[in-house]
């Protein structure tokens, strides 16, 4: 009897929806365990290959705590708001609700034929209304609330109301915009323009003036994760810098919770380092330069005020606010033209092009603090706005970059930390003693740090600080796919939509672009006003709605909370997530901020969303090549190419078997090649390959649907489990998926005789097969926790190859091993755990335990040597001592026959390795 996939899987899947065998209870008594994926963002190209591997990855540990005793959340979603749907509004005029929904069809109907455990009733989707509700519900609680540095955690923006009322600004230490100073008498004659104003300035959602990076093509601002060397990473289009009013996120409050919750969380070292990296903490001074003949000054940030007379010129960034208030006539129209050009360079190209160097002099000079000294103010694209106080004090002897800018501008280099020579480099170490630097000339760099620090304070002019690097999230998007803010204005001044109204849900319009005046496109929305009054007409970024969805998991349905406290209890947090590594910096910062705020605001109850962190590494394609000859339309193949002129092309990946391709199935490809000519090798064209990464350009994606026709949704699990360690990246290759088939064939066959009919025997297990099931289980069982998932399939090959061998067919030894594959390939399990006479799924059945004495050796087999050379083996018991090994050789009858008449000399026993007969 063969094995008929295609039947079996599409039973089996059709009996798991039916019988809902996945759905996880808020009640249970069984310990809860919560596996996580990055939901996807369904893309009109629907799933290749490459995807499903982290899911795979994700249901094979599901499922295994499953037959471990746990409760299992195991849910999927999709993140649905996103730009491709927009862009194809905007080309078609098709609403983006429906290509999404098309989109989503599509990745269901795939993900459903792979035959993951998902619990499908907890489904989430990001655009839709009733999700996107407690999205704006998220919104408003940051909305009301401010950051209490004396408490470390957010509260409700009345507490922030009444310190004003009581105490001004007095005694108060909170997370804010720019550092305030008014009493309570100032609050009561403030307008409720003014007071909404000062409220900005504290709100964790605020509006403020912003630098941004604007796509004009696209009509919208982007993240500087959409952003790749000055150009947007959908479609390319160029984009800048620009002003711009818009809603943020005050994230930085939040920069030393976020910092130190990576020492309490099972992620890789890479992925922290990378969050260590953006958060950026630094500790130092603040210094306020004043400008020679103005009463503006520049605050710097430092975090090594004893290199201070070193400071040879300032630095702003093009966009600084000072900039335009200190650039001296004779110099205008150059700074002018800088900052044009500044503009059209991406924060991240700015930071990350070290050798590009730039500026212009604006004819306005600073003054030491100490000195008097007059400095020269420069700006220059290295300096970014939003980072810090947008200015340095450039140290060209101490700070390579700041040496580079001297050198290019012929700027003076003078040296203050010694040991090094700065006419030839920045001396850039952070030990040694100081130089040319007035009162603390002679002291260690840290001492010299500490007595800058101390008479900066002393003369008013500066103070010691912790800095980070992380910027406020900036929020809005000139978009019409994504969640309308909740906002409304009276006067421009904005207030909440309350609770009981939401969702605001996205009008209609008559086009997805801009409005003529620049406007987004909701503006275009006819009345689109709350109780009269202007909407909010930005909407909310893709991460918004990505940034809690493991939340609505737990509670999908509830119509009167994000989230109940009884599921909140039960499933507290993500015990494993599994995702890509592109979301280091974006997604999954986002996540933990917005979960520590929900924290603060009594929401959740932990301070992280998800405990341990695996990213999966991606599969790349395995690109076939053909090679024309130049000028023809004939092919040479791949052992053949060197002898003539060739022109290298990409074939369809799904043309080519273990790399011969189907020249006919080439020839109807495109009509430029219905009349090609190939030459063969052994009467094949063998194709070239290289390693891209999958994609549409390169001809080399595979679909998981052709797979699973041609082999089954099993093999396909299977097979991108066994291509290598899972958070490697690693080349999808056919050439070895039959081997994995085969694999299943075989095991098939263990269970079934020659005839086809199912065969399973109740004698009890030699100790040969209880071996081979014991090695197995612990093997399996170890793998599995050290998600070593490839090892695991290699195993399972191991075990059946050696059951085969000992013909087994013992229920004892077959039944736990289908248990141990069931997480792998769950299909072919279920189906032979039906033969067997279960009537309940394999993945109510218990995990197998691991019994180490069935590995352990009670006999040993011994090379029996004479004068060197083997002659035969004897089986003796490990107890056996080696006067009565030694008996028994003597007396074997094989002896005699290689002794051959000859006198034994002696025998030597080397107790179990050898036993060696000397004549």
């Amino acid at each position: 009897m063969e094995y008929h996939f295609t039947e079996v899987e599409k039973h089996w899947q059709q009996y798991w929806a039916e019988q809902k065998t996945f759905r996880a209870e808020n009640e249970s008594p069984k310990p809860k365990y919560y596996v996580l994926d990055m939901f996807p963002y369904p893309s009109g190209a629907g799933l290749h290959v490459g995807h499903p591997l982290g899911y795979i990855a994700s249901d094979i540990f599901s499922r295994y705590k499953r037959n471990r005793g746990y409760n299992v959340l195991h849910p999927m979603g999709y993140d649905s708001f996103g730009l491709p749907a927009e862009q194809y509004a905007i080309q078609t005029g098709q609403h983006p609700a429906i290509t999404t929904e098309e989109n989503i069809a599509r990745y269901r109907r795939q993900l459903d034929r792979i035959g993951f455990s998902f619990d499908w009733e907890r489904e989430v989707r990001t655009s839709s209304p009733e999700y996107y509700r407690w999205t704006q519900y998220n919104f408003g609680r940051l909305f009301n609330a401010w950051y209490d540095h004396r408490s470390d955690r957010a509260r409700n923006i009345e507490e922030l109301i009444a310190h004003f009322e009581q105490n001004g600004t007095e005694n108060l230490q909170a997370a804010c915009g720019e550092v305030m100073a008014f009493t309570a008498r100032d609050w009561a004659a403030y307008s409720e323009k003014r007071k909404s104003e000062v409220l900005l300035n504290y709100r964790l959602a605020y509006r403020s003036e912003s630098m941004v990076n604007w796509c004009p093509a696209l009509g919208t601002v982007l993240a500087n994760d959409e952003v790749k060397d000055g150009v947007s990473e959908r479609g390319g289009h160029p984009v800048v810098q620009k002003k711009m009013m818009q809603w943020s996120m005050r994230i930085t409050a939040y920069a030393l919770r976020l910092l130190d919750g990576l020492d309490t969380i099972d992620w890789s070292e890479s992925i922290k380092e990378s969050q260590r990296n953006w958060i950026g903490r630094s500790e130092g001074a603040s210094i306020r330069f004043a400008i020679q003949n103005q009463e503006a000054e520049i605050e710097v940030f430092t975090t090594r005020p004893d290199t201070l007379w070193g400071v040879s010129f300032m630095t702003l960034a093009p966009e600084h606010e000072l900039v335009s208030k200190i650039t001296t006539p004779e110099f205008l129209e150059a700074v002018k033209t800088y900052q044009e050009m500044a503009a059209k360079r991406s924060e991240r190209d700015r930071m990350a092009d070290v050798k590009h160097v730039s500026g212009q002099f604006t004819g306005a000079f600073a003054l030491h603090p100490f000195s008097g000294e007059a400095i020269p103010i420069w700006i220059g694209d290295y300096v970014l706005a939003g980072y810090g106080t947008g200015a340095v004090m450039a140290v060209p002897g101490h700070d390579s970059r700041d040496w580079a800018f001297a050198k290019h501008f012929g700027l003076l280099i003078t040296e203050v930390v010694a040991g090094g020579n700065v006419d030839q480099e920045a001396f850039e170490s952070k030990e040694g003693t100081i130089v040319n630097s007035d009162f603390i000339t002679g002291m260690s760099v840290k001492a010299a740090i500490k007595k800058v620090i101390e008479k900066l304070e002393e003369k008013g002019i500066g103070t010691g600080k912790v800095n980070f690097r992380l910027r406020d999230a900036i929020f809005g998007r000139q978009r019409y796919w994504g969640e309308p803010i909740p906002i409304y204005y009276v006067d421009d001044i904005p207030h909440l939509i309350p609770d009981h109204d939401l969702p605001l849900t996205l009008p209609e319009v008559d086009k997805y672009l801009p409005t003529e005046d620049g406007e987004p496109p909701l503006a275009r929305a006819k009345d689109f006003t709350y109780k009269g009054h202007p909407l909010e007409t930005t909407t909310m970024p893709g991460w918004a709605g990505s940034s809690w969805y493991y939340l609505r998991y737990m509670d999908p349905r509830n119509e009167r909370e994000l989230v109940s406290k009884d599921a909140m209890e039960y499933w507290q947090n993500v015990d494993l997530y599994i995702g890509g590594s592109e979301h280091a910096t974006g997604h999954l910062l986002y996540a933990r901020f917005w979960h520590k705020f929900l924290k603060d605001m009594g929401i959740v109850n932990t301070e992280e969303p998800f405990k341990k962190l695996i990213n999966q590494g991606m599969i790349l394609g395995t690109s076939a090549l053909t090679y024309r000859i130049d000028g023809t339309n004939t092919f040479v193949s791949h052992g053949l190419k060197d002898q003539y002129n060739t022109v290298t092309l990409h074939a369809d990946v799904n043309m080519v078997e273990n790399d011969v391709l189907d020249t006919e199935a080439f020839r109807n490809w495109r009509p430029d090649l219905a009349e090609a000519e190939f030459i063969l090798e052994d009467g094949k064209y063998i194709c070239g390959s290289e390693v891209d990464k999958m994609s549409k350009r390169w001809y080399n994606v595979v679909n998981p649907d052709d797979i699973c026709d041609k082999y089954g949704a099993d093999t396909l699990r299977l097979y991108e489990m066994f291509l290598g360690p899972l958070e490697q990246a690693k080349p999808w290759n056919t050439n070895g998926i039959t081997g994995v088939f085969n694999f299943l064939k075989k095991l098939w066959r263990l269970f079934h005789d020659r005839e086809g009919n199912f065969v399973m025997s109740n004698e009890s297990a030699s100790p040969e097969e209880l071996k081979t099931l014991h090695k197995t289980i612990g093997k399996i069982t170890s793998d599995i926790e050290q998600f070593s998932f490839n090892t695991c399939v290699s195993a399972f090959m191991i075990c059946v190859n050696e059951l085969q061998d000992l013909k087994c067919n013992k229920r004892s030894v077959l039944e736990p091993l289908i248990i141990l594959l069931s997480p792998f390939a769950p299909h072919i399990c279920e189906e032979l755990w039906r033969k067997m006479g279960h009537s309940e799924s394999v993945i109510t059945a218990a995990w197998p335990e691991f019994k180490p004495e069935y590995l352990v050796e009670s006999s040993f087999d011994y090379p029996v040597m004479f004068n060197g050379k083997l002659r035969f083996k004897v089986t003796f018991e490990l107890s056996a001592t080696a006067q009565e090994i030694e008996a028994a050789v003597r007396n074997h009858p094989q002896t005699e026959k290689y002794l051959n008449g000859q006198p034994l000399k002696k025998v030597i026993v080397v107790p179990k390795k050898i036993v060696n007969v000397v004549f």
